[in-house]
């Protein structure tokens, strides 16, 4: 039922009751419901395709006629312009997932639309909402249960298993023919900033920084033991290569200062203003004798380098770079060892960061600052080629998944075989569990089972196979105790998905298991969706967000 202004209640009088304001739309029960689960599974049904290593691509353009090309999930979701609420919670679990483990966003708004759409079959049967959801949490638990029971258990310092980790994820992505190039770098660059904290190893990404420029090949990215600033040199005296550099890291600007209140000088002859100007000179001209006393060849400033101070920085041969982000500062000093100091004055020889080498390099049209050959270096940087803007905009994505179940893997060592073999596992050990339920909840449960199928089977269908015969091949293995059977997409066939070294982390499965289960569980709980109308244009809060004028 859908009503168009109020929700009908009457006085005793038999005036009627206004709850709702005039325009706002109402939908209840089933139809609510219907309404939700269809918008829901839509989003599902877009990038249900892209799902796999033989997954497509979608061509998205924005509304400024900004052209990505990808086949990444969250970007998908992110990139589409989604107006319908339950449609909104599905793209919300796509970032989730992506921010919590990096990868499996295209499966868990799979997952999590299949789980909706036998939902739907039991509501249809009168199965009420509050007894799938019941059904559907246990059998998520047992399926985390399951999981971490089948999970395989990983050395976190073994390159080797790392390394199948990052080609598993970049296998299914565009740059999937330079993946093994690729591989070994993402491997190196999480490995390089590694921490060991209680015991467990943490990887903090952001100390792997990833830039990206246009030109040559995705074979020409760089791992730098270092960082890339996307600055230049800032006086054109300056050297722009300084080999076994000394850095000084400066918070604090190389200017004279402005007072924070307003100050006036009066002048009164030519020597007086000569006399100002020669002692702004001095003190800058001291700053810089301080940098070149205690021994560093090299400043990179996060506020700003007067003229002054740079034509005497120039004279002493020190290279400089002003307006650095605070993040890439922050990269900086784990890079080379230094200490970001406030002030000049603070700054001694112990605060300045080594470099094998410094240099400007002209990168297509800009030019940046490299510095690199850093001793042990706490941050890293990935410098993404391609031939193409496009091109280079999905190959820094795919390696931002990559780097991701890297980092999982390193920080959670278990891991399971992918090409849908741990699913079907689980599918397998699930329905025998779900025998021993009773009522309508078993119905449920049964239904997260065929939900969870889904997923290798629409790997299958991405692949062009024949979905029915590879369904009851795959259930014939695992009945016969073949836990990592699963498809090969690329040779179209059922294998031994371990031997073939196709494994993800188990955490990316779990959060891909947990994140569907609580997304779909609450658009089913939901019976009644109530839209408020836009306010019009002359009225309070329209057009400006301003009240109208009160009348005289």
């Amino acid at each position: 039922m859908s009503n168009q202004t109020v929700i009908p209640a009457m006085t005793s009088s038999g005036q009627p009751v206004l709850i709702l304001k005039e325009g706002t739309q109402e939908s209840r029960g089933k139809e609510a419901q219907k309404n939700n689960f269809t918008a829901a599974e839509l989003v599902a049904d877009i990038i249900k395709t892209s799902l796999g290593p033989r997954g497509m691509d979608k061509m998205l353009v924005d509304s400024l006629g900004d052209v990505t090309v990808t086949n990444d999930g969250a970007t998908i979701l992110k990139e589409i312009d989604v107006q319908h609420p339950a449609a909104k919670m599905m793209v919300e679990i796509s970032k989730a997932v992506d921010n919590e483990v990096g990868d499996g966003t295209t499966s868990t708004v799979v997952f999590a639309g299949a789980l909706l759409e036998k939902a739907q079959e039991l509501i249809d049967k009168e199965v009420h909402p509050t007894i799938i959801i019941d059904g559907y949490m246990k059998a998520a638990r047992k399926t985390v249960e399951i999981l971490n029971k089948i999970a395989v258990k990983v050395d976190p310092k073994d390159t080797e298993v790392l390394r199948r980790i990052a080609k598993t994820t970049l296998n299914t992505k565009m740059v999937t023919k330079d993946s093994n190039y690729l591989i070994p770098l993402v491997v190196d660059a999480v490995s390089k900033v590694v921490d060991k904290v209680n015991g467990n190893y943490k990887v903090d990404i952001d100390n792997v920084k990833v830039e990206k420029k246009p030109g040559g090949s995705v074979v020409d990215t760089q791992l730098i033991s270092g960082v890339v600033v996307d600055k230049e040199v800032v006086h054109a005296g300056m050297p722009r290569k300084v080999v076994n550099a000394k850095i000084a890291l400066l918070n604090a600007p190389l200017e004279i200062e402005k007072t924070e209140f307003d100050e006036k000088i009066n002048i009164t002859d030519p020597t007086q203003m000569k006399g100002f100007l020669d002692e702004e000179a001095r003190i800058l001209k001291e700053m810089v004798t301080k940098i070149k006393a205690i021994g560093a060849t090299v400043v990179l400033c996060q506020k700003g380098i007067d003229d002054v101070a740079q034509h005497y920085l120039a004279k002493e041969g020190i290279l400089a770079v002003r307006r650095i982000k605070m993040s890439d500062m922050d990269k900086l000093a784990r890079a080379t060892g230094g200490r970001v100091v406030t002030g000049v004055e603070d700054l001694t020889a112990s605060d300045l960061g080594d470099a094998a080498l410094v240099e400007e390099r002209k990168i297509e049209e800009d030019k940046w600052v490299f510095i690199e050959g850093c001793k042990n270096p706490r941050a890293v940087t990935l410098l993404v080629r391609g031939g193409g803007q496009r091109i280079v905009d999905e190959a820094e994505r795919s390696i931002h998944d990559a780097i991701m179940t890297v980092k999982d893997t390193i920080e959670r060592p278990l891991v399971v075989a992918g090409g849908g073999a741990a699913e079907m596992e689980i599918v397998t050990q699930l329905k025998k569990w779900a025998a021993t339920l009773e009522g309508r909840v078993q119905l449920a449960a049964l239904k997260f089972v065929d939900a969870l199928e889904s997923l290798p089977l629409t790997l299958a269908e991405n692949a062009g196979l024949n979905v029915i015969d590879i369904s009851s091949e795959l259930e014939s293995e695992h009945e016969n105790g073949k836990i990592w059977a699963g498809i090969d997409v690329m040779n179209g066939k059922i294998a031994d998905m371990y031997k073939l070294n196709i494994i993800e982390p188990s955490s990316v499965k779990e959060e891909v298991i947990k994140a569907a289960t609580e997304a779909a569980s609450m658009i089913i709980k939901i019976d009644n969706t109530i839209s408020s109308s836009k306010p019009s244009a002359g009225g309070r809060g329209g057009a400006g967000g301003e009240a109208p004028p009160p009348s005289d």
